[in-house]
């Protein structure tokens, strides 16, 4: 879940020791796993209700709380367990009653607690008859994921990572590197210091330790940056109605290489068995 609007580079990071650097791990094994089994759902026809009301139950029959659901301002917290968001919706979209349909393309992001640590994750799914710019866009963006990832180490700094993404998202390719939403520090909280953008200069930004925990979630427009929130005080689109792609993964920052908390390769098992979604990894 991307953090919205910017906070204090003053707030003091949480470092993990290895037992909850564990702790967090099975918080996103069950993320993991509850967006395989949402994998295993979508369908043209099924709507995005649907399929949060069956990733709460298994959220909560493997013992986790969703994160998101109630997150946020008192007066108007998050009303599900999942952001379900498709086409020009770049996140945080409420799961509502549209029927998806061929040609979507549609990201679903995942929090969950246990134990007191919290795992996060996100993937972008294409439907069947979704078009090549589509599928580009999505290849692209999950490729500079692990970009990203290749940078969180001890040494390094926040911008590493940023420009890493940046790079080959926008200069390399040409899309828009979203501005206004950033990863994030995370682990007894949901959103811990510090922000990871998406976008910077490398050797700027805070250092990074072995011990801290981050998720880093490339959110990118086929056209320009630029979003827009909606009245719902969630809702965030791109403003030239192009669409977006939005990949996520909780890791721990190490030395040499950093620890992936959350795992994909369920997903994607469940992708290769659904005739109705297509596989969204890079071009070798």
């Amino acid at each position: 879940m991307g953090l919205f609007g910017k906070g204090s580079d003053g707030r003091q990071f949480h470092f993990k020791t290895a037992a909850e650097i564990e702790l967090m791990r099975n918080a996103n094994l069950i993320v993991s796993k509850t967006l395989a089994h949402v994998a295993s759902m979508l369908k043209p026809g099924i709507t995005g209700k649907t399929i949060d009301k069956a990733a709460e139950e298994f959220i909560r029959d493997h013992g986790g709380r969703p994160a998101f659901k109630g997150y946020g301002p008192k007066q108007n917290p998050f009303p599900a367990s999942l952001c379900v968001s498709y086409n020009d919706i770049v996140v945080h979209g409420i799961p509502g009653s549209r029927e998806f349909k061929e040609g979507d393309v549609v990201s679903v992001d995942c929090g969950v607690e246990l134990e007191g640590f919290y795992g996060d994750a996100a993937f972008t799914f294409a439907f069947q008859e979704v078009d090549a710019k589509s599928m580009d866009l999505l290849q692209v963006t999950y490729a500079s994921l692990y970009l990203g990832i290749e940078q969180a180490v001890h040494g390094k700094r926040v911008g590493d990572i940023s420009a890493a993404i940046q790079e080959y998202c926008e200069r390399q390719h040409g899309y828009g590197v979203v501005r206004d939403l950033v990863g994030h520090g995370v682990g007894r909280s949901l959103h811990e210091e510090p922000e990871v953008p998406n976008y910077g200069k490398r050797g700027k930004g805070p250092l990074l330790q072995e011990g801290l925990t981050i998720a880093i979630e490339p959110m990118v427009n086929m056209g320009k940056k630029e979003v827009y929130q909606m009245d719902d005080g969630w809702t965030i689109l791109t403003r030239d109605k192009l669409p977006s792609a939005h990949f996520e993964h909780s890791v721990a920052v190490m030395k040499g290489k950093a620890d992936i908390l959350s795992d994909h390769s369920y997903i994607l098992d469940e992708i290769k068995n659904n005739p109705n979604l297509q596989e969204v990894l890079p071009k070798s």
